[in-house]
């Protein structure tokens, strides 16, 4: 039997800390610690001795913390004090449930299906629709940009030449450092292109106007004239992953912008995470085992070889999703209208079918961001590109929204686990 909510409370009323912490059912001292970690905002009283805090807020901290207390896994984590073990940061950006995911409320798969990656990127960052807009990168971005990446070795990955290239265009924007909305969006504006303009053709072709797909495909494919469903799928899949709530990437961002850190440092926070193998790198390793199956023909040896290995089967399955990837289903059906990536599509379903028999998973975006490199004369590190191009975007929209938020407020505390000083000094 559930416990019984409380009845509302009055929302203009102030809370004392004794008042919330009873509320809460913690100590004063963890009220505190709600404060530094964004989950309560405080004032002080006007004798400035003491805060008082807003009773709805606390209300819905309370709510949550009987929720995740009674459901969630208690494994503890970055929210410290939260029994559910997560960190909440409330965001007016993206909300997942019940396998869809939506920006400002509209869903997300139907607007990368009627607009472009440029279109949802504004939507995200002002919730206006700006049909037909597009992005130019000043020439002395670029030119600084492409000089930093090309002194870079052959073997750098693309997190390395993008990060590089952020910094380099950071060295020549003199007004990085005005958070204004407006200055935010103007860097918003440029530094995505400057990145795309700053990676090296993957072919002797390089192409620098027109929608940012166009661009990017010629930095990612060995095939000189796309067909335009392969254009529409690359920028499909720009669209679908512009943001995807606090992802690790995504919450290093907002530490970032929290210590106000200009946006061009806030995206490098955010590539310095991507790399991860769990993160932005797992498409590679989607790549490299569809590949395997379209040679061996089979997924069944390449399957076993990888759960003899202990490795979880790339591109498979979804923490937030108990179904198939909203990204991966509406990818996939792009990708049926692309001739040569038949192939790929099979192989790609004799993955999840084979994976079935061990463990009923879905395919995730990774498997179907795999099938479109793997048709489309990619390397296997493209899908890293993709996304790190396509999550900027996102980066930038948490960007704005925490520069409006009260500075540090991203500081959790640390639960020391070490001896209890004091401790003689070491010989």
């Amino acid at each position: 039997m559930r416990d019984q909510e409380p009845a509302p409370m009055d929302a203009e009323r102030r809370l004392s800390t004794k008042e919330a912490a009873e509320l809460l059912g913690v100590k004063p001292e963890t009220v505190y610690a709600y404060v530094s970690r964004g989950q309560l905002s405080s004032r002080r009283v006007s004798s400035g001795r003491g805060s008082t805090f807003d009773a709805g807020e606390v209300e819905a901290l309370a709510r949550r913390n009987r929720r995740d207390s009674s459901g969630g896994s208690g494994s503890g984590g970055p929210g410290g004090g939260n029994p559910g073990g997560e960190l909440s940061v409330r965001t007016r950006l993206t909300l997942i449930e019940s396998d869809r995911y939506f920006f400002r409320g509209v869903d997300a798969v139907a607007l990368a299906d009627r607009h472009t990656y440029e279109e949802v990127a504004e939507w995200l960052w002002t919730g206006r629709m700006l049909p037909g807009c597009t992005f130019t990168a000043p020439a002395a971005f670029v030119s600084v940009a492409r000089r930093a990446v090309e002194a870079l070795p052959e073997h750098a990955a693309p997190a390395d030449l993008l990060r590089v290239a952020t910094v380099a265009a950071a060295t020549a924007d003199p007004l990085r450092f005005d958070l204004s909305e407006d200055a935010v969006l103007g860097t918003a504006r440029t530094l995505i292109p400057t990145l795309v303009a700053a990676l090296p053709p993957a072919g002797h072709h390089r192409r620098d106007e027109g929608p940012m797909a166009h661009r990017l495909w010629t930095r990612l494919s060995v095939h000189k004239d796309p067909d335009e469903a392969s254009l529409r799928a690359l920028d499909a899949a720009l669209a679908l992953l512009v943001d995807h709530d606090l992802a690790a990437s995504t919450l290093a961002v907002r530490v970032a912008a929290s210590a106000r850190a200009h946006p061009y440092a806030a995206v490098s926070a955010g590539l310095g995470v991507i790399e991860g193998p769990l993160h932005g790198a797992a498409s590679g390793l989607a790549h490299r085992l569809l590949q395997d199956v379209l040679e061996q023909g089979d997924a069944a040896p390449v399957i076993a070889d990888e759960l003899r290995a202990g490795r979880r089967v790339p591109g498979l399955g979804h923490r937030l999703y108990s179904g198939e990837d909203p990204r991966a289903r509406a990818l996939f059906a792009l990708l049926e209208q692309i001739p040569r990536a038949e192939p790929a599509l099979l192989a790609a379903r004799d993955i999840v079918e084979t994976t079935a028999r061990h463990a009923p998973l879905h395919a995730n975006v990774d498997l179907a961001l795999a099938v479109l490199t793997v048709s489309c004369g990619m390397a296997p590190t493209a899908g890293e590109t993709i996304f790190a191009v396509a999550r900027t975007a996102g980066w930038i929209a948490h960007a704005l929204e925490e520069y409006g938020e009260r500075p540090l407020r991203m500081r959790p505390s640390g639960l020391y686990a070490g001896p209890r000083p004091p401790q003689p000094l070491p010989e």
